[in-house]
């Protein structure tokens, strides 16, 4: 994967300054950098890189840098940048040939990720991924994961083939969700590609036929394709649980990770808030990505035209939305102050998106970035890096 050139970073992925975490901060104005919770850590397992090649579903030596994950390095990052403790996201990058493949997939990558806990007590929780576009093997992966192994949430994609994250046809496993009370994390992908005859502009599969992230074969956690609801017509596309469109740049020489995911983001977002998702739901607690996408940057606006949307919405159903997602900080995050003034400070999470995110990304300019910002007092950086993740996932507690 290439490295994220934006920011400050040479083509290594190291910063040109120098620059390095800044020292803990004095015992008597703790803000958590010490004993960071990091809610948005990916996991390609080892041992679903051995299956997968065993199935002749990939090749190990070309996936990408972030697909090669161990716990050496996973520790040695999360060391440096005061990570205690880290959920596991997980991803499947891969063409899945049947729902039953796909079932043995999760069930190597769930094993993966209770043996990756049980080595290193306290370091590491997971969360179970779902592919709602196979609605049955989801159900399957939920109870497994939550139930059985112990995950302390899910992870879902923002789109499959198009169809986003507050439709009807996900209100059977979202209704299982709820019962549970369960985390929901989400995750951006590729946008959906116009559907053959349409004009590229309006509804949910609007864009430009693409989707490559730029960061080599694959995406984000996971990959799906086959039996997608409103399928593309290339089954199996690599990404997250279930992908958003054929691989391509949608921009060329602006990779999809840079602008499009955000977006996607946004979009779930948005079609969450005019389906009331959260309101149908009451007892799910949904976390945003990259702190929220475009949506804190477009809160007024999507409070000012909420009439538009169809049905319209209340505009008091978009704030009050707004203020019960929760957001992580992974990206790295723009400075807080505009989140902070649209969204509640307690549903703010730390994020790293470590290994996508390159360590010296993560260790010299997110963290440092984060303790520098003006927005955050003490207080606010402890709650972020910390607090607020142990009042959702109680059982983060480092051994």
């Amino acid at each position: 994967m290439p490295e994220y050139g934006a920011g400050g970073l040479t083509a290594g992925g190291a910063s040109p300054t120098g620059s390095t975490a800044p020292p803990p901060a004095p015992e008597d104005e703790d803000d958590g950098s010490r004993a960071v919770i990091d809610v948005h850590h990916h996991f390609c397992a080892p041992q679903w890189r051995e299956w997968g090649e065993a199935q002749g579903l990939v090749n190990p030596r070309a996936l990408p840098p972030w697909a090669h994950w161990d716990a050496e390095s996973a520790l040695a990052l999360m060391d440096r940048a005061g990570i205690a403790t880290a959920v596991l996201k997980p991803m499947l990058p891969a063409r899945y040939e049947s729902s039953a493949q796909l079932r043995e997939a999760v069930t190597v990558t769930l094993r993966a990720a209770v043996e990756a806990v049980e080595a290193h007590p306290g370091r590491f929780f997971f969360h179970t991924p779902l592919f709602l576009d196979d609605l049955e093997v989801s159900s399957w992966a939920l109870r497994h994961g939550l139930d059985e192994l112990g995950a302390v949430g899910v992870n879902v994609t923002a789109n499959y083939g198009g169809v986003y994250l507050g439709d009807p046809v996900y209100d059977g496993i979202f209704a299982e969700l709820d019962e549970r009370s369960a985390v929901v994390d989400t995750h951006p992908h590729n946008l959906p590609a116009v559907p053959a005859g349409a004009g590229g502009t309006g509804g949910p599969g609007a864009g430009r036929p693409g989707g490559g992230d730029g960061r080599g074969a694959g995406g984000t956690p996971g990959a799906r394709g086959h039996g997608a609801p409103r399928d593309t017509g290339r089954p199996g596309l690599a990404g997250g649980p279930g992908a958003g469109g054929p691989p391509g740049v949608t921009v060329p020489g602006v990779p999809n990770f840079l602008c499009d995911f955000l977006l996607d983001t946004t979009r779930a977002a948005a079609n969450m808030i005019r389906n009331r998702t959260l309101d149908r739901f009451p007892n799910l607690s949904v976390i945003l990505p990259h702190g929220g996408g475009f949506l804190p940057h477009i809160a007024t606006r999507l409070e000012a035209f909420a009439g538009s949307f169809a049905p319209p919405v209340d505009p008091a159903a978009v704030r009050d939305h707004l203020h019960r997602f929760y957001y992580d900080t992974a990206g790295p995050m723009s400075p807080a102050g505009t989140l902070l003034a649209t969204v509640d400070p307690a549903r703010i999470l730390f994020g790293s998106d470590w290994p996508a995110c390159p360590a010296d990304m993560v260790a010299d300019i997110a963290v440092p970035a984060l303790a520098a910002d003006p927005a955050l007092t003490p207080a606010l950086r402890r709650a972020v890096n910390r607090e607020n993740a142990l009042r959702l996932m109680p059982r983060l507690v480092p051994a």
